[in-house]
């Protein structure tokens, strides 16, 4: 049970046919744990074979929506799909800074609503293109190609196009552009698959989902917009938050009903176990080309099970060792290369001499040259090394994900293990993401047991955390401050290896 659910505007227009618009939105918010409100812009009197007539609601009514809505029901995100008038536009240019300003962590979601599914057109390409002065307080645009045209005034043909013509949208301000390919590419008629491409400043992500052979794909673009925003009013990163809603889409598309004589709808009333699981989720990865298929990493040479210690330096590495530790990761934060040498090659003589599985991290050139037993790489290490020299090496390899998209990139490259985290909060580093919790820990620990990859979770873990993440399905545990500021490190090892094994049993 819970006591309330994070409050979602959909600012939208009505689709009386029933299978997108608002209509879509509150189905897919309430269906993925969130509370709609609506901000109704426009009516529309259409059916499944097209659209009769479109009537923008007035000004005073408008404002009204906006007035109640601020007033008792403030939300945890914005999504803002048709708007059928420039007036429209100019009131929530002067809104969306206003609500900025009031709750500044909401994030907004932008679908530019062109065209209904049944080809009709809903709003002026001039309408679409004066959208452009709302993009510096939109978090996330998921444009479709014909509407990325029109608002780039570019010709998109194939995924680089789609790029550069995202990028170019980015320098109005907004902070993320997810391109939808369920047109698919002029360039690529025969693709088998359906492309998403999210663009930000710092990253770069594509979202591949089979093509699933139905007409009935009305209200597609509303449910993915929905469900992007109901994921980020949930606490998601946006990649994240575009993985999950991909996946729901995906299960929509497969349940698609029929609903009159032409497009028919998605099915949004579905269960977290039929989307949330590897065989729907979408193939993530952070290239414009196609990455080529991956052989798996060696496992390791011991089951993934216990603590796994990640210490600083070759002492505390020895020290450890001697007191039991059989897995165990030498995380060095200087790059001193005088100093770096001798402590890498010192760490792999330890791990020779005690029979232990010691993981180096980010230094793969040198793990590489020195013959390391494994290496411990985070996902901005991920481009830059040689993955193929590491694999044929026959080096373990340990990648780090903090959400959904990094652990479905991770999985791909089939790693020897994927580290979970950060679970609790940490000093220990500064984190490019939220503390997880033990929730999506279960969901992530499913996902891995799918692909068959062990893993570990890291993160702020103290020993009264260890019968939670246990009970998560998870059986190796990094540890750092619980050990390295421990009155007897090596008693807390020893005493966090039996509990952690009292659970096994």
């Amino acid at each position: 049970m819970t006591d309330s659910r994070p409050i979602i505007w959909s600012i939208a227009g009505s689709d009386s046919g029933g299978g997108a618009g608002i209509q879509a939105d509150i189905l897919t918010i309430n269906a993925l744990g969130g509370h709609a409100c609506t901000l109704i812009t426009t009516l529309t009197a259409q059916n499944s074979v097209g659209v009769a007539s479109v009537l923008a609601v007035d000004a005073p009514m408008f404002q009204a929506q906006a007035d109640a809505l601020a007033a008792d029901l403030p939300p945890a995100a914005i999504k803002i799909g048709l708007i059928a008038t420039p007036w429209q536009i100019r009131l929530l240019h002067e809104w969306l800074p206003r609500w900025k300003a009031r709750w500044p962590e909401v994030p907004v979601v932008l679908d530019p609503v062109l065209v209904a599914t049944s080809g009709d057109k809903l709003s002026s390409t001039s309408t679409l293109q004066d959208l452009q002065s709302l993009l510096p307080v939109v978090d996330v645009l998921t444009p479709n190609l014909p509407e990325l045209e029109a608002l780039t005034a570019r010709v998109v043909r194939s995924p680089k196009d789609a790029e550069h013509a995202a990028r170019s949208l980015l320098k109005t301000g907004c902070r993320a552009v997810l391109v939808k390919g369920g047109h698919g590419y002029a360039d690529e008629p025969e693709a088998q698959h359906s492309v998403d491409l999210l663009v930000s400043t710092d990253a770069m992500w594509r979202f591949t989902q089979p093509h699933v052979a139905t007409k009935h794909t009305h209200g597609t673009g509303c449910t993915l917009s929905s469900a992007i925003t109901t994921h980020l009013a949930r606490g998601l990163s946006v990649p994240d938050a575009c993985a999950l809603a991909s996946a729901y889409v995906q299960q929509g598309l497969l349940q698609a009903y029929s609903t009159g004589a032409g497009a028919g709808t998605l099915e949004r009333r579905q269960r977290t176990a039929d989307w949330l699981r590897l065989a729907r989720l979408p193939k993530c990865d952070q290239a414009c080309t196609d990455t080529p298929a991956h052989e798996a990493f060696l496992p390791c040479t011991r089951k993934q099970e216990g603590i796994y210690p990640v210490v600083p330096d070759t002492q505390w590495l020895q020290r450890l060792l001697k007191a039991g530790a059989r897995v165990i990761q030498l995380r060095v934060k200087h790059n001193n290369a005088g100093r770096l040498i001798p402590e890498i090659r010192t760490a792999i003589q330890l791990g020779q001499q005690y029979g232990a599985q010691v993981f180096i991290n980010d230094h793969w050139q040198l793990a590489l040259e020195l013959g390391a037993y494994g290496v411990h790489l985070g996902q901005e290490d991920l481009a830059d090394a040689d993955l193929p020299a590491l694999r044929q090496a026959g080096i373990r390899l340990g990648v780090s994900t903090h959400g959904y998209a990094e652990l479905l990139r991770a999985i791909a490259l089939r790693p020897s293990y994927v580290a979970l985290g950060h679970i609790f909060p940490t000093q220990t580093k500064k984190m490019p993401s939220q503390p997880q919790g033990l929730a999506r820990l279960a969901h992530y620990q499913a996902l891995a047991d799918e692909a068959g990859i062990p893993t570990v979770a890291i993160g702020g873990i103290k020993p009264h955390h260890l019968s939670d993440i246990r009970a998560c399905g998870v059986r190796c545990v990094a540890v750092v401050t619980a050990l390295t500021e421990a009155a007897n490190p090596e008693q807390a090892l020893a005493e966090m290896n039996q509990a952690l094994e009292a659970f096994n049993d």
